[in-house]
């Protein structure tokens, strides 16, 4: 006795296809995971920190304020750039490595005067700063792996973008 089996296979080619022509263009995909970061970028500046709080500011302390949030340059400047296989997120505001990765002390001089003049302590030669803690505000949470995890499954194996 012979069993035959017959297997049309056209349906499943044509996904396996479709899968290998949009892993050929990723550029809409990798917009949407640099979107994806910047949003969640933007949530941890309104939130103080994520996962964990940042060490809050003597500005916002003072003010009532949020931490890295006086006059929103820094957040507002989170940029994502698709170039070929690859998106880059990030700032060209000058100080924000400072806050992203934290300084340490160190003595403050003049450049272009003899003195540096303290409000509310008048001149000195130089003076002493105590340094910043780390305030890390561009990182990829826990939460948007999964959502980028989904992107990628949904834009590969369905081509929804």
């Amino acid at each position: 006795m012979t069993v035959t089996i017959r297997w049309d296979d056209r349906e499943v080619l044509e996904a396996l296809r479709g899968a290998a022509r949009r892993c050929e263009d990723i550029g809409p995909l990798l917009w949407n995971i640099g979107e994806t970061i910047k949003l969640s970028t933007k949530i941890n500046f309104e939130t103080g920190g994520r996962p964990e709080r940042w060490k809050q500011s003597k500005r916002a302390a003072a003010q009532g304020g949020i931490t890295l949030s006086d006059t929103g340059r820094l957040r507002n400047s989170i940029t994502s750039l698709v170039s070929g296989r690859v998106v880059t997120i990030g700032t060209n505001v000058d100080y924000a490595a400072a806050h992203q990765f934290g300084t340490k002390g160190h003595i403050i001089r003049p450049k272009a005067k003899k003195a540096l003049n303290i409000p509310g302590i008048g001149l000195r030669m130089w003076a002493r700063h105590p340094g910043l803690p780390a305030r890390p505000f561009l990182m990829v949470q826990e939460q948007d792996k999964v959502v980028i995890l989904r992107q990628i499954e949904s834009y590969i194996l369905e081509g929804k973008r």
